[in-house]
């Protein structure tokens, strides 16, 4: 018992000198690092003051000089002072900077951003266009870094305006930048005139530098990064890719045109005798910065040889608009994502159905709400037989239920037998079970193409509908403080009436056929309304605006189509009539039928071997 007693005392000694031993060294640590802090301040006292703005006029002051010995013969180009000059038209205001002879400002003037100023696709700071240029033996510079001589504004002969910027040296090698504004237009005619350009440019090769920083413009930043894409024309066919991370990409074959595309504005650069090389790098931006992606275009003209030489290039600063891109005869108009990828086909149905209609109502409509609305019911009036033979498969197969209520009460739980007998039934009777699915798989096509066109529809930018203040995006009546998973952060109005309106087609529905056995396809057509909450929440409202409406126009079609032109009575006297027919099996009815007799005969089989 003494020896317990000496063990317990010895780990408490033990203990209470682990435990001076820790604060002991603590306070050796912290008093040690209070005198290091000590002298560093006192070391810091010393030294001399370092003047911040002095560092940085250094660093400006070092960088002049590495322009000027690289600037070669054209050194008076490094210093100079900054000139802005606009030209414009009813549509764009550019602000051209002699400080590179290139775009500075560009700004949209029927389209209001996010923050409610025009829309600027170009903006100081990143936005960029540049190349290199040789100066002397072994040295280059950047035409970016370089202050041209600026000309006047001219007029055109159209009534547009023109500016030509001019860079020389001493032995008269020159650039000259000239741009082309023309009335009515978002094109900028960019011609690059070289003289002596094997001087100026190594083996003949204009390395031209294009950085576009694409920032949001829409109040759904996630929809527009999901709608930004890089598009360009090579090899006489129009190919793309999504942003969603960073990336990079090669150019191997000629290009005629780039495009960094958003949502509902693009910027193109275009050359009209091709690009012959050149690549892309996006860079991948958080939400919270407001930025979608930076890109990086390096883009390579081999420039043919002789004393001068002409580049002939064009930049395209505007709307998303069908017209105005097809009005280019460059293809420019396929970078509108009217159906891509596997849903590609559907953009033939909005190049050939859904945009002509559109554009025919709109003339006379007095609201693009309206004009949705009536394009709505002329798409269900189209749709209409197919919904009429939809509901006619309903009331076949509502008219045998009582026969197949009497099989399914006496097979009970032989699923097998059941099967069988039900199809016999159904031939018997002449009805197709999947006749009232087909027609509704036929409109699918008709929904996502919808899908595609009002993602896309600039005209419905900042148009308002009842509550709704912008048709292109989700209407919200009640914004959250935060962001449930699958829902979102708001509550789209439209987004619940669809939901309501498709809940109410489903129990009309199921009203209207025989009951099933399977649970889970007792449930499905009221699952799917309420999933469409989560799916249709942050979609457009003119897409969940075109959804509720089409949802009333069903409800009405199935209670005129069951009550008033569907004769039930006639139905079930032909489908008596039918039974007395002579019946002739195709060889798909007969496989079908030995199937399920051999999958009836293993399941006697394994029934009879469970009950030995």
């Amino acid at each position: 018992m003494q020896f317990d007693k000496n063990a317990i005392i010895g780990f408490v000694l033990l203990a209470l000198m682990f435990l001076g031993f820790f604060y002991f060294t603590r306070t050796g640590q912290l008093e040690a690092e209070k005198e290091r802090k000590h002298i560093q301040d006192s070391l810091a006292a010393l030294q001399p003051k370092v003047d911040s703005n002095l560092v940085r006029t250094d660093s400006i002051n070092r960088q002049n000089q590495d322009k000027l010995n690289a600037a070669g013969q054209f050194q008076t180009a490094v210093s100079g002072s900054e000139k802005e000059t606009i030209l414009e038209n009813d549509l764009v205001k550019i602000t051209f900077t002699n400080k590179g002879a290139q775009p500075k400002i560009v700004e949209l003037k029927k389209y209001k951003s996010v923050d409610s100023q025009d829309v600027k696709l170009v903006e100081p700071g990143f936005d960029k266009i540049s190349y290199p240029i040789n100066t002397e033996a072994n040295r280059s510079i950047q035409t970016g870094d370089l202050y041209f001589a600026q000309g006047e504004i001219l007029k055109t002969a159209d009534g547009g305006q023109s500016i030509a910027y001019i860079l020389k040296d001493s032995t008269g090698k020159g650039i000259t930048h000239q741009f082309t504004l023309h009335p009515g237009n978002y094109m900028v005619d960019w011609n690059i005139e070289f003289t002596e350009p094997g001087a100026l440019l190594t083996q003949n090769n204009l390395n031209l530098l294009w950085q576009n920083e694409v920032i949001q413009h829409e109040k759904d930043i996630v929809t527009e990064k999901r709608e930004t894409q890089i598009g360009f024309w090579i090899k006489d066919d129009y190919d793309y890719f999504t942003l969603g991370r960073s990336y990079d990409h090669q150019f191997e074959a000629p290009l005629k045109w780039l495009s960094v595309k958003q949502k509902f504005f693009n910027t193109t650069i275009i050359a009209k005798n091709n690009f012959n090389s050149g690549s892309i790098t996006c860079t991948e931006n958080h939400d919270t910065t407001g930025i979608i992606t930076a890109a990086t275009s390096n883009l390579k003209i081999v420039v043919p040889a002789g004393n001068t030489a002409t580049i002939p290039l064009q930049i395209y600063y505007g709307p998303n608009d069908y017209k105005i891109l097809k009005s280019y005869d460059l293809g420019m108009q396929e970078v509108i994502n009217l159906g891509q990828g596997p849903y590609a086909f559907v953009k033939y149905i909005n190049k050939w159905l859904v945009m002509p209609v559109f554009d025919f109502i709109k003339k006379f409509a007095g609201s693009y709400g309206l004009v949705i609305a009536l394009l709505t019911i002329f798409i269900r009036v189209l749709t209409s037989p197919l919904l009429y033979k939809s509901y006619l498969s309903g009331a076949k197969m509502k008219a045998l239920r009582p026969e197949l209520d009497i099989l399914k009460a006496k097979f009970k739980d032989d699923q097998q037998g059941y099967a069988m007998e039900q199809m016999k039934v159904f031939r018997s009777a002449g009805v197709n079970p999947l006749g009232g699915c087909m027609p509704a798989l036929l409109q699918i096509p008709i929904f996502f193409s919808l899908y595609s066109f009002f993602n896309s529809a600039i005209a419905l930018r900042g148009e308002s509908f009842w509550w709704a203040t912008d048709l292109s995006s989700y209407d919200s009546i009640l914004t959250f403080g935060f962001n449930i998973p699958f829902y979102g952060n708001h509550i789209s109005l439209f987004t619940l009436l669809a939901t309501g309106t498709s809940l109410l087609i489903s129990i009309y529905g199921m009203s209207q056929t025989p009951t099933q056995d399977n649970p889970m396809m007792k449930y499905m057509p009221y699952i799917f309304p309420i999933m469409l909450l989560g799916i249709f929440n942050s979609l457009p409202s003119a897409l969940t605006w075109y959804y509720t409406v089409s949802n009333l126009i069903t409800l009405a079609l199935q209670y005129v189509i069951q009550n008033f032109i569907i004769n039930h009575d006639k139905i079930l006297a032909q489908l008596e009539l039918n039974k007395k027919k002579p019946k002739t099996k195709s060889k798909w009815q007969e496989r079908l039928e030995q199937m399920q007799e051999t999958q009836k005969k293993l399941q006697q089989t394994k029934n009879k071997q469970q009950g030995k």
